[in-house]
């Protein structure tokens, strides 16, 4: 019985692997990677030549049993595209589903994009909540935000260049404007980790076109979150009825955080849309 492998690679930069993830990379019978492309480059660069083959999101169903199939043969490595499998890709099915089948698991530990922008970002890491990829809908990014906004720990997220000022909108008009880091191309030539509150790093890629996949670290709510004053309420909801959010579900969502019953502010926004 073989030994499936979860095996952390780089995130940017080649050097930032282990020896024992490159043994083990060398000694088992077959690399299962979410990027063939991009695992070998990798390959290549360290002179290992185990076969490998692709296991990704979409091709899921006719790999798992496969490569369940090679475990009964020898060991497998698991690697992501970039950095640690599980973690915001289809690593989970796959560990899940050898475990089921009594297969040992061991993980490789290795380079985490949300860990390593969390220890740049300045920001309390002694506990914090992984929020993956942020969600595609802004109604669905936004209702998220709101189960999150009263937690008082570090939040992490992943979001894409294309979507980043949108978020950032949702960001401020939900949690509000705290201090933050965004994180992008980590490790990489040009790494960059801009620092500030949600409305400064807003103001900038709004000048600036966001280029890479981004890693987001917010801070959480203050522990004792006093209750709002009137006029930044009415600002929050105009911001939230702006975005085209609905009377209800802005109300729902202030009253998480504001300290303000919903029903005051649902009469609030039906008064200021004129209803």
């Amino acid at each position: 019985m073989g030994t499936l492998y979860v095996v952390g690679t780089p995130i940017g930069n080649l050097e930032d692997i282990t020896l024992r993830a490159l043994r083990v990379l060398r000694e088992c019978a077959l690399i299962a990677a979410e990027d063939t492309r991009r695992t070998r480059i990798l390959l290549e660069h360290y002179g290992i030549h185990t076969p490998m083959i692709s296991y990704f999101e979409h091709n899921e169903p006719v790999r798992i049993p496969q490569i369940l199939e090679a475990l009964t043969r020898g060991d497998v490595a698991l690697v992501s595209e970039a950095g640690m499998p599980g973690l915001s890709d289809p690593g989970y099915a796959l560990i899940r589903a050898a475990l089921d089948r009594g297969f040992p698991v061991v993980p490789i530990p290795g380079p985490s994009a949300p860990v390593t922008a969390l220890v740049a970002s300045g920001l309390p890491a002694d506990r914090f909540v992984f929020l993956g990829f942020l969600p595609r809908r802004p109604g669905e990014r936004r209702r998220l935000l709101a189960d999150v906004a009263a937690l008082p720990w570090t939040l992490v997220a992943f979001e894409a260049p294309h979507r980043l000022r949108e978020s950032l909108q949702d960001i401020l008009a939900v949690l509000g404007d705290r201090p933050m880091a965004a994180a992008r191309e980590l490790t990489k030539l040009h790494e960059e980790i801009r620092r500030g509150t949600v409305r400064e790093i807003l103001e900038h890629f709004t000048r600036v076109e966001p280029r890479g996949e981004f890693t987001l670290v917010i801070a959480g709510a203050p522990e004792e979150t006093a209750r709002w004053e009137e006029a930044e309420v009415r600002s929050r909801l105009q911001e939230l009825l702006a975005a085209g959010m609905p009377p209800a579900q802005a109300a729902r969502e202030l009253a998480r955080v504001s300290g303000w019953p919903r029903q005051v502010i649902y009469r609030m926004a039906l008064a200021l849309r004129g209803e």
